[in-house]
């Protein structure tokens, strides 16, 4: 029995092999750049590609396309208020060891088809589980990560956009992601896993640069390597704002 075990996993390792080798992506991005400047309210990155093959296209499960792209992770601190003594005060705190900053996934298919549970687990896809908390003692620990999901969700950190990747022919693959203002600079980390019956079959990797650029960039050095300059500069801009306001409303005034 071991022996049929043995040759049966090397059969099927041999498959996995060439249905990988056959289907490869060939990927292109509308821009591998974003940069923040003064006026910067978001951006949509168009990601687009092929599917490279050796062999006809295979016709026993239709290809499917999963795309994610994952801002740098650092771990957060979740907080639970609770009403006492008629007032909002902070109660239990969970540290999440890591959790990225922006994380989107788009797919051809409904998330359960396009992959399934098991290679979730292994490439650590879908939103919760891109997400690492271990060892918190505090009862309820789980339902702190799913806060921190749900309010990043809601200011568009988060995404699961399903059906959302358009696929021609099981050949050419396109979809549009939506980056919002408050992006943080670093490595964004893109992969497109291409799918047979929630399996992968290949997958590539890119890297989105986000930079902070002019102004903005100038700012950011200087308060990071001259805080106290940075502080005077603030202060110095403050007042001239001030007073350039009162001089206007003054101007008015006298009219």
């Amino acid at each position: 029995m071991p022996l049929l075990r043995l040759i049966a996993l090397t059969c099927w390792a041999a498959l996995t092999a060439s249905i990988a080798a056959a289907e490869e992506v060939v990927l292109g991005l509308s821009q591998d750049r974003v940069a923040i400047t003064a006026t910067f309210d978001g951006s949509e990155i168009l990601i687009f590609g092929a599917v490279k093959r050796e062999s006809p296209i295979a016709t026993d499960a239709p290809l499917e396309v999963v795309v994610t792209v994952s801002g740098p992770s650092e771990p957060v601190m979740v907080r639970r208020k609770d009403r006492e003594f008629g007032i909002w005060v902070n109660t239990d705190a969970v540290t999440v060891d890591s959790a990225p900053s922006f994380y989107a996934v788009a797919t051809s298919a409904p998330f359960s088809e396009a992959l399934s549970d098991t290679e979730d687990l292994r490439h650590k896809v879908s939103i919760h589980r891109a997400i690492r908390s271990v060892g918190s003692t505090v009862e309820g620990a789980q339902t702190f990560t799913e806060a921190l999901m749900r309010i990043r969700e809601e200011k568009g950190f988060y995404s699961l956009q399903e059906n959302a990747v358009a696929l021609d022919e099981q050949t050419l693959f396109r979809t549009a992601l939506r980056m919002p203002a408050d992006l943080i600079e670093g490595h964004y980390r893109t992969r497109i896993f291409l799918t047979r019956a929630g399996r992968v079959v290949s997958q590539y990797e890119t890297v989105i640069e986000v930079n902070k650029v002019g102004m903005e960039r100038f700012l950011f050095n200087l308060s990071r390597e001259q805080p106290a300059i940075y502080g005077l500069l603030a202060l110095l801009i403050a007042v001239i704002s001030g007073w350039g306001a009162a001089a206007g409303f003054q101007l008015l005034r006298d009219r």
